[in-house]
């Protein structure tokens, strides 16, 4: 048996012969800084204290082999071989265990042909505090438990989520089909590492791909009504014109804040007043520098790949990118909706 040591949290667990060294913490109990759990994105970025672990397939951009040889791990694809002392990089991150209450739905909105909007009340609002950006686990009788991030800010009253019919996604075929305002959920968080830096105070860049707004709607919304004052630029990228949504919400929120931009993009279907092509591709022609800027990327992993590599080129580095990879059930059962 190996060991795991997390000194922040003060903690010393088993880890078995397989668990990440990710997993075993959460598994623990333990909150740990991540995001996409795929090696894509860097939020769980550590420093290896002590110790050897095998490390799995990986984003060279989350990862670089130069950090790999300076000691530093994914804990997302670090299985230890021995007992190992790991300690996460993002010094600003809330250990706070996630809170597991019931929630109740009280309204249910069709917000485009696939995607819902559940409002939930929340039994302890109170002790349920989150980041902009940050997601939850929702759990309802006769499916798995699944990860959906917040829409609303966090000093609203109810809980906004945007739940996807994902094909052959067991949670959210059930959700679509059977619930019903007045219906109770349970819930779990919050959790994630993609969340609203308040303290920075240059460009914000945020893209979205299909229910990956939700997420982006948070942190946007937080920014422009705490008075951050640096320009934001939204980026909202769908196949067709019917999978878009909200974009009168956010064209409203431009005609208040002369700071935000927002840009819908259609990939599959060119609609006359819609810009066509790949989101990142309409990213990468609007802006030439990004250094200096923060990034917050939530969609599939295909878009949040090509958003990485682009932002990488405009001149920002790992850390200021700050991604949410939306899974489908075929690409990762535990994330899939």
């Amino acid at each position: 048996m190996t060991y795991l040591t997390l000194p922040q949290p003060g903690r010393r667990i088993a880890v078995g012969d397989t668990r990440t060294v990710l997993q075993a913490a959460l598994d623990a109990g333990i909150a740990y800084p991540h995001s996409c759990r795929s090696g894509r994105c860097g939020a769980c970025k550590s420093r290896l204290v002590s110790g050897h672990v095998e490390l799995g397939k990986h984003s060279p951009f989350a990862l670089s082999q130069q950090e790999r040889e300076d000691g530093f791990i994914l804990a997302c694809r670090a299985v230890p071989s021995d007992d190992v002392v790991v300690e996460w990089l993002d010094e600003s991150f809330d250990a706070a265990p996630p809170v597991v209450q019931e929630a109740r739905v009280v309204a249910i909105d069709k917000m485009t042909h696939d995607i819902v909007a559940l409002r939930l009340q929340l039994a302890d609002r109170e002790n349920f505090r989150f980041a902009a950006g940050q997601y939850l686990s929702l759990s309802m009788p006769g499916a798995p438990p699944r990860n959906y991030s917040m829409a609303s800010r966090p000093d609203e009253e109810l809980i906004e989520l945007h739940v996807r019919a994902v094909p052959g996604g067991r949670t959210s075929s059930l959700i679509h089909a059977t619930l019903s305002a007045g219906d109770t959920v349970g819930i779990k968080g919050p959790a994630g590492s993609a969340y609203l830096r308040e303290a920075h105070a240059g460009p914000i860049i945020a893209l979205a791909g299909g229910s990956g707004l939700a997420p982006v709607k948070s942190i946007v919304e937080t920014a422009l009504l705490s008075g951050l004052g640096q320009p934001i630029h939204v980026y909202f990228g769908v196949r067709a014109a019917r999978d878009l949504y909200l974009v009168e919400h956010f064209r409203a929120l431009e005609r208040r804040f002369a700071k935000l931009t927002f840009v819908p993009v259609l990939s599959q279907t060119a609609s006359e007043g819609w810009r066509s092509g790949f989101v990142a591709d309409a990213l990468a022609e609007d802006h030439r520098d990004l250094a200096g800027a923060k990034a917050y990327v939530a969609g599939p992993p295909a878009m949040v790949d090509a958003a990485m590599a682009i932002l990488g080129a405009r001149g920002l580095q790992a850390s200021d990118i700050h991604a949410d990879v939306f899974f489908t059930p075929e690409a990762s059962d535990n994330n899939a909706a």
